[in-house]
């Protein structure tokens, strides 16, 4: 059961980074209709605030992915100097701790979401879309991350 669930986190993780490759692709589609626009003399309302919200969702889709494939800045200098136990309890604890601040980040990142869509916020920008629509992503972003970050440490605990 353990290994089916491990797998199809990982396919979850996977599929976040496809989805945040296809937010850096709007952000780029979005840039050129920016050009184009201001090229042949025609106005496209909020093309800067979609490109950063594709920005900010890119971003919080490919935390787990990166995760996962080690491109987050880590601290493997320092790791290669332990070995056994110690280094076992240290990578826990550098997990554990990334757990609570990753945990902390979705839970008030959902918390922010929720008061928008209650609130019914609109941006400030010249389109005034419901803000809540791009702090979607963000949210569920970062709540794959934290889950991400969790299932580490859960392997890590569990690991021999």
């Amino acid at each position: 059961m353990f290994k089916s669930l491990d797998k199809n986190l990982n396919k979850i993780y996977k599929f976040s980074g496809y989805i945040a490759a296809l937010f850096l692709i709007f952000v780029a589609i979005f840039i050129l209709i920016g050009i184009s626009s201001r090229i042949f003399n025609f106005y496209i309302r909020g093309l800067a605030e979609y490109s950063g919200y594709s920005m900010a969702a890119a971003s919080f889709f490919a935390l787990s992915y990166t995760f996962i494939e080690g491109g987050h800045i880590r601290i493997t200098l320092f790791f290669e100097k332990l070995v056994g136990a110690k280094k076992k309890f240290l990578e826990i604890w550098c997990l554990g701790v990334a757990s609570i601040f990753s945990g902390y980040l979705a839970y008030y990142f959902l918390k922010m979401l929720i008061i928008s869509y209650n609130f019914q916020e609109r941006s400030e920008g010249a389109d005034e879309i419901l803000i809540w629509i791009p702090q979607t992503s963000v949210s569920l972003g970062s709540a794959i991350f934290f889950i991400c970050i969790f299932h580490q440490l859960i392997l890590k605990i569990f690991s021999k």
